[in-house]
């Protein structure tokens, strides 16, 4: 089972570690709810390493990565981000994944950690015919991530951290940034306005043997502005109340991405050639599919994934992902629910035995008070 680059910094923080997708990472240093506060207060570090990174570069790898995925990628911008999806020739969902253009012909593709071989082969399978190269780069890639509002003013403080081009970085924008390190070590790191909590911050793409020194360096200058280590737990509530979906919850290769709320992501006007997945998605699910939405009960009793939503003597619907919200202070969830129901009032969760009325609500549960930088992830 392979371990984080980062793994003894985790071990010497006192993280409890949990295996996730044949990784073993840190789930928590303190409380969930503590580094949960801290990410929507100041700041919080997550060690992302375990995330798939998969280069695609060539004269084609636009028009490659068109054919592979759902969006129009050749369409974006050196130095942009786009949030994309890996589909079945059915129309189901393989994968979720954020697809950066690190050059006029490379682009790096991240994927989720359980889907790295089914990423990988999808790509290089899709790619051929096309004039390019996919490349696994999983293992010389490290991940880190800042986030939280004091993320910006605890990037600048980073001694040794140059990054000429921060004052323009909008949201779902990457640069080419460089870390000297107190060691007089210098280092490329690929810095992107992009994250998974529902706040500001950042996600540092470097080398593995380069990911120790700045991991150090970022809690050190952000420990007077209260940045701790944060764990996947925290991540994982913090991502539920952004409404952002989670494969193997709310992703899967049973779920169309209009049932998901994301059909925009699918380019079926912005593209006209074809994609794998393209005449699936236009002729849409099947009748009945269920629809995602977002609930809210009350008291304290969350409902968890697998739990389900009934309506009378009728299951009418399962939840994906739910937990007391640590910010809003009741239980949240989201669920797929028959789209007869999708906007019914007498809905309830069936807690181990236990009837909890619950209403639906719009997604996002929690939004950030103040706009990020002006930017879009589905641009």
């Amino acid at each position: 089972m392979p371990n984080s680059p980062l793994h003894d910094r985790h071990v010497a923080a006192g993280a409890a570690f949990t295996d996730f997708a044949g990784w073993q990472m840190p789930v928590r240093y303190s409380s969930d709810l503590a580094e949960h506060a801290a990410v929507r207060t100041a700041a919080g570090l997550f060690d992302l390493s375990h995330m798939a990174e998969i280069v695609v570069l060539g004269a084609e790898a636009g028009a490659a990565l068109d054919y592979a995925l759902a969006g129009k990628l050749s369409a974006i911008e050196e130095g942009q981000a786009k949030y994309s999806l890996l589909l079945a020739p059915d129309g189901g969902i393989l994968d979720d994944l954020v697809v950066y253009r690190t050059g006029p012909d490379r682009f790096l593709v991240v994927a989720n950690a359980a889907n790295h071989d089914v990423a990988v082969r999808e790509l290089r399978e899709r790619a051929e015919g096309f004039d390019c190269m996919v490349e696994d780069e999983s293992d010389d890639i490290a991940l880190i991530a800042l986030q939280g509002p004091l993320s910006e003013e605890i990037l600048r403080n980073v001694e040794g951290f140059d990054a000429p081009g921060l004052d323009d970085l909008r949201y779902y924008r990457a640069i080419p940034c460089t870390y000297l390190d107190r060691h007089g070590r210098d280092h490329n790191v690929l810095v992107a306005r992009t994250g998974y909590t529902g706040e500001d911050g950042f996600e540092f793409y470097l080398a593995p043997d380069a990911a120790p020194a700045l991991w150090d360096a970022l809690l050190e200058t952000g420990a007077g502005s209260g940045l701790v280590p944060a764990g996947l737990a925290a991540r994982d509530t913090l991502r539920l109340e952004a409404g952002m979906p989670l494969y193997g919850h709310e992703l899967s290769t049973g779920t169309f991405p209009v049932q998901a709320g994301l059909g925009r992501v699918v380019a079926l006007k912005a593209k006209e050639g074809d994609f794998v997945g393209r005449s699936a998605v236009e002729a849409g699910p099947p009748a009945g599919a269920r629809v995602l939405v977002g609930l809210r009960s009350e008291g304290k009793r969350a409902g968890r994934a697998g739990y389900p939503v009934v309506r009378g003597d009728d299951v009418v619907g399962e939840v994906t992902s739910g937990a007391l919200s640590p910010t809003l202070g009741y239980p949240i969830a989201m669920a797929y629910l028959d789209p007869g129901v999708a906007e019914a009032t007498d809905l309830e969760l069936d807690v181990r035995g236990s009837r909890i009325a619950a209403s639906i609500t719009a997604l996002p549960f929690y939004t950030k008070p103040v706009s990020r930088p002006e930017g879009d992830a589905h641009d």
